[in-house]
């Protein structure tokens, strides 16, 4: 099921962008992007304190919700093929992007339920990411190239995929455990410990860089030749580095610390980011979009076993939707400062790079609280 999601999520990603930005005028690209991450803003301040909880508590609820979400998901952009011009594009894109959301909060209250122990949990996610990016990374070439004929096209394979995903949800266990009603003082205490706080943040930090180069590489890359096809080996790039970085995630987490790994993450995005800056040119661009990515992956896995580790009496399905909703909201918001400022393809490198490096320093070489 996770993979045909992630297959539906692939090819939308490639049909929206181009629908969005890649196929228009400058001016007017800028202006539906901005107008799409504002409306975009919403979802995460609802999704988490209200769809969350409720289907934390219906027994089946995230199995159902699911079910339920994959269908309207294949529904939404069903009547997205022929809207593409029509600014109800927005509105069913708004819709999408909720779905998405909901099924993220079922996908991350399923996962404990599945597994035999807390240690088993690390593992799952891990292959859970392993398989997002290998699909994400083979949906991508099918996806790009459907894109070179049609914008439908490829929106009628994100809608086969979703539509699938709907019918093998149907295999999930009905059984869930449900959250209690309110959180406990400990896990309270817990989750706003040092450790966790600090990860928290860096993890924020990780995915707002990532949202940031998705949109600086979508607007530097329209304008050069062959853009959309650039921009679809840059997703597919992006998801091998996905798979790769869950793929060595458990790895490292054997011969280091989790704040070693989340200080190696940054580093390497830092230096690479330097190195894009100073270099210049889409080859630099694309592999800092992919390395940020994969990057990105062994940090959320090292973010994931800290809160393990630092808040056992935590709910954790409750946990990752609260720190979820947070990355995505800086996913946005750093995604809106990439659109308004327009910089320069190399200026926007050296950026990620200062940012990450600076990050470095500030939250892993520094030792006051």
């Amino acid at each position: 099921m996770h993979s045909l999601i992630a297959c539906g999520e692939a090819a939308f990603a490639i049909a929206l962008a181009d629908s969005l930005f890649l196929s228009i005028s400058p001016d007017a690209a800028r202006s539906r992007v901005l107008l799409f991450l504002a409306m975009s803003l919403a979802p995460f301040a609802i999704v988490a304190p209200f769809i969350g909880p409720v289907i934390d508590r219906i027994p089946g609820g995230r199995r159902i919700t699911v079910l339920v979400v994959a269908f309207l998901r294949c529904t939404t952009v069903v009547f997205m093929i022929s809207r593409l011009n029509s600014n109800s594009l927005f509105a069913l894109a708004f819709a999408s992007l909720v779905l998405a959301r909901t099924y993220s909060i079922s996908k991350t209250a399923i996962v404990p339920t599945l597994v035999k122990n807390d240690d088993a949990l690390v593992s799952a996610n891990s292959k859970l990411g392993l398989l997002s990016g290998v699909v994400g990374f083979a949906a991508a070439v099918p996806a790009g190239l459907l894109q070179l004929f049609d914008s439908r096209a490829t929106l009628v394979m994100s809608a086969v995929m979703f539509g699938l995903a709907g019918f093998a949800s149907l295999q999930l266990p009905r059984h869930v455990a449900s959250a209690p009603n309110e959180p406990q003082k400990k896990e309270i205490e817990e989750l706003r410990g040092l450790q966790v706080r600090r990860v928290a943040f860096s993890m924020m930090l990780l995915r707002g860089m990532i949202g940031f180069l998705f949109f600086h590489v979508a607007f530097w890359l329209r304008d050069e030749r062959a853009g959309t096809a650039w921009f679809g080996l840059a997703l597919g790039l992006s998801s091998l580095a996905i798979m790769l970085g869950n793929l060595i995630a458990p790895f490292l987490r054997r011969q280091m610390s989790e704040r070693a790994m989340m200080l190696f993450a940054f580093l390497v995005i830092g230096l690479i980011g330097i190195y894009a800056g100073v270099v210049g040119g889409i080859t630099a661009g694309i592999i800092l979009i992919s390395v940020t990515n994969g990057m990105g992956s062994i940090g959320r896995l090292a973010f994931e076993s800290v809160v393990q580790r630092e808040a056992p009496d935590a709910n954790r399905a409750r946990a990752f939707v609260r720190f979820e909703t947070m990355n995505q909201l800086a996913w946005v918001g750093l995604g809106l400062i990439a659109v308004i400022l327009n910089l320069p393809g190399a200026i926007g490198f050296a950026v990620v790079g200062v940012v990450c490096l600076t990050g470095s320093i500030y939250f892993f070489v520094k030792r006051s609280v």
